[in-house]
């Protein structure tokens, strides 16, 4: 092993140890808080295709709301898979082993590789499965367009999430706040021209949607990786040298420990996708109005997930320097700092829910009308179970610096598939809620997924979860 010391760069923490519960919060919020705005400006790439397509009308928002639904979890699930990177990164970080940080950061691009190529014929086959399903054959062929201009874009995406590991785990995350931003101006330009033929642009609609979205995850993987190349202290890592060399056994245990993060992403993103397959049986204008909710639900999500990537990384490291302390100190600040923030949300859904539905939706059209009565009331629903989610998206991350996965994937399957979906079913369909009995399904397994991951970190050292931990010369 190697023993080189792998320094901070530049705008990180000056050195690894935080030994109070302040230094803790100061070098979690110093990681965390370029990340948590990152996430808000990557959201928004989603965020202004939604805007945009509802200007084309109800048909091409809940078209592409179904194509994104059935897409995006894909996407996530192989974002998840080589998310692996970011905790055995931050554990090399913590044992100083430099060989270790190139070796699974360039095993992360070969499974990039492979997986991209594995779900793109998925993703092709959306229109023949939903039409199995009795979906409406006028949208699915709308969907459809989508899907064909932007499944490329597997590869860059998740490619982005490697890079994005690694600096993550460096704390080097101001790079990528900034190309993030950067990206999303580029996506609302690029969107606006191709959707509508402006700027000399041919008239793509949905497919100009998906083909900027995609050009502009090219166009951020590139940057990102420029960074890392020509940086002074990144790339001496030398991640692209030997690329075709193989590491087999790094290789597998990106697939161990990705996997089941994959699959834990993809259940969870998949039960709000689930939830707008059954809004589609409800009408356009229910696919439509959880589409707005959904979005802004996805958005203030984005504060706790950046709360949680930190969280991964400072548990990691930690970790893998043997600092039991470190890793309780690392997880409850993240976790408390996400719930917390939820907690804000969770007033401003419950008191503000038209004003901020009104952001995506037209209220001067009275065509709109009913899509903007029944998002208000969906974000409601989503107001009281923000609390949980900010809890549960946190814990499970830093459970992921532990390389714990497994459990918390077979948690979000019970949580949300087991228990949420049915009752979603039963309350919707069976009750005759509608769209209110949906949310309240994904309300229920939310609520549960928090109370199990949060009990899971918790009793950490009973469970055996720091077993292998072994402690670092400093």
């Amino acid at each position: 092993m190697s023993t080189e010391v792998v320094a901070p760069v530049r705008g990180a923490a000056p050195r690894l140890p935080a030994r109070t519960w302040g230094e803790e919060l100061r070098a979690g919020l110093s990681l965390a808080w370029p990340l948590i705005v990152a996430q808000l400006a990557q959201n928004l790439l989603f965020t202004t295709d939604v805007v945009l397509m509802g200007r084309l009308g109800p048909d091409y928002l809940a078209a592409g709301t179904l194509a994104t639904a059935y897409m995006i979890p894909l996407q996530l699930l192989g974002a998840g898979i080589v998310g692996a990177v970011a905790p055995l990164v931050a554990q090399a970080r913590g044992r100083r082993d430099i060989k270790a940080v190139r070796r699974v950061v360039r095993q992360g691009f070969w499974v990039t590789i492979l997986v991209a190529s594995l779900l793109m014929p998925v993703v092709l086959s959306m229109r023949s499965l939903y039409a199995a399903l009795g979906q409406d054959a006028a949208l699915l062929d709308l969907s459809q367009t989508y899907i064909e201009a932007g499944a490329w874009m597997l590869y860059p995406a998740m490619a982005t999430m490697v890079v994005r590991a690694f600096l993550s785990s460096f704390e080097a995350t101001r790079v990528i706040l900034v190309v993030t931003v950067i990206g999303v101006m580029f996506n609302i330009v690029a969107a606006w021209a191709l959707i509508f033929g402006e700027l000399g642009m041919p008239r793509m609609e949905l497919r100009g949607a998906a083909l900027s979205t995609g050009i502009t995850h090219m166009v951020m993987f590139l940057a990102l990786l420029f960074y890392v190349l020509q940086h002074r202290k990144l790339k001496r890592f030398n991640i692209l040298v030997r690329f075709w060399k193989p590491d087999w056994s790094r290789f597998r245990q990106i697939f161990r420990i990705g996997l089941p993060i994959g699959l834990t992403i993809a259940a969870e993103v998949g039960i709000f996708s689930a939830a707008a397959f059954l809004m589609g049986w409800l009408g356009t204008e229910e696919v439509a109005a959880h589409a707005v909710a959904l979005q802004l639900t996805a958005t203030s999500f984005m504060v706790p997930l950046g709360m949680g990537m930190a969280a991964t990384v400072r548990v990691g490291i930690a970790y893998g320097r043997g600092d039991a302390g470190g890793v309780h100190r690392a997880g409850w600040t993240n976790i408390l700092l996400g719930t917390g923030f939820m907690v804000v949300t969770c007033t401003l859904f419950l008191t503000l829910p038209g004003p901020l539905v009104a952001i995506f939706i037209d209220t001067s059209k009275p065509e709109n009308a009913a899509v903007l009565s029944l998002a208000t009331g969906y974000l409601v629903i989503a107001g009281l179970f923000q609390i949980f989610d900010g809890a549960q998206g946190v814990a499970n991350h830093a459970l992921r610096g532990l390389s714990d996965t497994r459990i918390p994937m077979l948690i979000a399957i019970v949580g949300y598939w087991v228990i949420g979906l049915p009752v979603a079913w039963v309350l919707g369909f069976e009750f005759g809620l509608g769209g209110t009995g949906v949310w309240i399904g994904l309300a229920t397994g939310l609520g549960l997924n928090a109370i199990m991951l949060v009990s899971r970190f918790a009793l950490r050292e009973r469970l055996g979860l720091m077993k292998d931990m072994v402690p670092q010369p400093h």
